[in-house]
């Protein structure tokens, strides 16, 4: 399902207003596709509740509600709603903050983080419209500046050995063959296949696979699966195993990430 022409008018309508920042709020249903696009404005795509998948050329992010991605400006993406998605997102001009993230990138939504987004996007749907004060704006801009990054990104090599063997396991993340195993799959030693991975991703193929199972494992949690059912679909031995990844990386453990995937919501919310 591609991305309706009236909610993209206004996109591009919202895009031409003076102000630096300016809010712009839809719900999706779960699977809906915003087909490839691009914007002459930074993005900071937030869902105040559900899950969505962005792709862009260079990688693929998983974005619960606690995170957002940041988006460059003239940078081609799409949208997946993983799950029902209350999509909350603000568009930065270019010359906002002169040392905003030059790329995509996930970062944390504080408290007061959340609270500003969803402040702006209450004025902008105000009738009559309600022009940000600079003070709302100011405190926007250094939030999204001191916020430090998340590992919550798949790089996407350009090489096709490499990209056959990432689509397969972003296919089926639980696909537990080695590099000598995929080698012979692609046409490939282990070691030009190790060397390729870190020169086209920027990490080892255990680290890319383990991460593509972590973005998988976020998706099943925020569809109820239990835990145990999700460590067993991605591969791994147990449970605890599983656990033990998943709290390495997010700093909590699985069975705290479902619960944090609703959280309040703008009165006018349906």
């Amino acid at each position: 399902m591609a991305i309706e022409g009236a909610a993209l008018a206004l996109v591009r309508k919202l895009e031409q207003r003076p102000e630096a920042i300016v809010a712009f709020s839809r719900d999706y249903p779960a699977g809906y596709l915003i087909a490839r696009h691009q914007h002459d404005r930074a993005q900071l795509i937030h869902a105040s509740s559900g899950i969505m998948r962005v792709d862009t050329p260079n990688g693929i992010w998983v974005v619960p509600p606690m995170r957002a991605i940041w988006v460059p400006p003239q940078v081609p993406h799409e949208i997946r709603a993983n799950s029902t998605v209350k999509m909350r997102t603000l568009f930065l001009r270019p010359d906002a903050r002169s040392d905003l993230p030059a790329d995509c990138c996930v970062i944390e939504v504080t408290s007061l983080l959340r609270e500003l987004i969803l402040r702006m996007v209450a004025l902008a749907e105000a009738e009559p419209r309600v022009t940000p004060s600079v003070h709302l704006t100011e405190l926007i801009l250094s939030e999204i500046r001191e916020i430090g990054t998340l590992p919550l990104h798949i790089p996407m090599p350009e090489d096709s050995r490499v990209r056959r063997i990432c689509q397969a396991i972003l296919q089926d993340p639980s696909d537990c063959r080695t590099s000598a195993e995929w080698g012979a799959t692609v046409g490939a030693s282990s070691r030009t296949l190790e060397r390729l991975f870190h020169r086209e991703t920027g990490i080892t193929f255990g680290s890319w696979r383990r991460q593509a199972r972590l973005l998988a494992a976020m998706t099943q949690l925020a569809a109820g699966r239990p835990v145990a059912n999700v460590a067993g679909d991605l591969g791994y031995d147990s449970p605890s195993a599983f656990t033990a990844m998943f709290k390495r990386v997010l700093g909590h453990p699985p069975s705290q990430f479902c619960p944090s995937l609703t959280r309040r919501e703008l009165p006018t919310d349906r």
